[in-house]
């Protein structure tokens, strides 16, 4: 059998062509347990760094995204008013600078303002992100990066909270399209300048729009306000030969079609207890990829390392994965403080047991 390199692993999982190995996905940020672990260091609490994530990153991921320090756990308000609490690995709103449609309405028309008004310099912005890329590659090895590219819809309705984005979006429609038009027009001219898949083949569009039980919003809002703008972000990566998966947590089987015909290339984040199997999920969508499906809840933060090798066992296997490529092993959601290290050692671990002797 002929070892892969990761970046040969990756692109060819991408382009659903035999791998000699599953490809692992993951974000290793955020748990201390699994830091100490792999690295041999003793943590205390939330204290390592950035090059101790990296040095997990070498050791374990094929894909990752790029890794975050601990947010530390100071209250800060932002500079336009928002006051946010951080706890290490997470964050919330503890309030905002206003309490109704008129006063959220006031505030995305400051930032649509503030977006249509930022100069932008395409040749810096391709330096500072060839810098950043190559200054990241070289502390993770030859392991391949997930970056990031957003419509700023979720901005929206996050920093509105879900009740009050509901009235406004009814009563200041206007108002939500040309935020969009803004975001997504600054969004690409940022995209066609720092685009290199010699960087990383791949990209994730990260827009969070369901919950358990399925999209939060109707389908006339979604074909107005969401998918011409995942479709706009996809097709102008896709110029640059770069793959394009879009994340969306929660349940949205039902508008796959409708992501589909966005032009995205699979998707990411799985959740198996809202109904999001993958292996279900790829035999019926052999054509896209697909990443994400290990349960990060029930399976890894509460489950033992034998239960975590059999599923991963049944992805691969039920998959035929080995032979089609087309799905990244990855937790549903990332590797938090609560999952044991032992259970994402196995997860690691029975990704490399599962190989391909088929590919020569």
């Amino acid at each position: 059998m002929k070892a892969m390199t990761r970046r040969e692993r990756v692109v060819a999982t991408l382009n659903h062509q035999p791998v000699d190995r599953c490809a692992l996905l993951e974000q290793l940020s955020f748990n201390p347990r699994v830091i100490a672990d792999w690295t041999g260091k003793p943590v205390d609490g939330f204290e390592y760094t950035v090059d101790d994530i990296c040095a997990v990153i070498r050791q374990t991921c094929d894909l990752v995204m790029p890794p975050a320090a601990p947010r530390g756990t100071a209250r800060v308000t932002s500079s336009d008013g928002f006051v946010i609490q951080n706890d290490n690995w997470t964050a919330w709103h503890v309030s905002r600078p206003f309490g109704d449609e008129e006063g959220a309405r006031d505030w995305l028309l400051a930032r649509t303002a503030g977006i249509r008004a930022a100069t932008f310099d395409p040749a810096r912005a391709r330096d500072d992100y060839r810098r950043y890329m190559l200054d990241l590659q070289s502390r993770i090895g030859d392991t391949v990066i997930l970056n990031f590219s957003g419509t700023g819809f979720c901005t929206s309705f996050d920093r509105m909270g879900l009740e009050l984005f509901t009235y406004f979006q009814l009563d200041y429609p206007e108002v939500l399209k040309a935020y969009m038009e803004a975001s997504v027009a600054y969004e690409l001219r940022r995209v066609h300048a720092v685009a290199d898949p010699a960087l990383s083949p791949v990209i994730l569009i990260p827009e969070d729009f369901a919950t358990k039980q399925g999209p939060i919003f109707p389908p006339e809002f979604l074909h107005e306000y969401h998918y011409p703008y995942v479709r706009q972000l996809a097709d102008a990566w896709h110029e640059h030969g770069i793959t394009a998966l879009y994340h969306s947590d929660g349940n949205w089987k039902k508008v796959i079609p409708d992501l589909k015909a966005c032009n995205v290339d699979g998707f990411y984040c799985l959740e198996p207890n809202c109904g999001m199997d993958v292996v279900e999920l790829k035999n019926t969508w052999p054509g896209l990829v697909w990443a994400g499906g290990v349960d990060g809840v029930d399976l890894l933060e509460r489950g033992t390392p034998e239960q975590v090798r059999a599923e991963v066992q049944r992805h691969i296997r039920s998959t035929n994965a080995l032979e089609t490529g087309g799905m990244f092993v990855a937790s549903s959601s990332e590797i938090n403080p609560p999952i044991p290290p032992e259970n994402f050692r196995a997860m690691v671990e029975a990704v490399w047991e599962e190989g391909n002797d088929a590919v020569v």
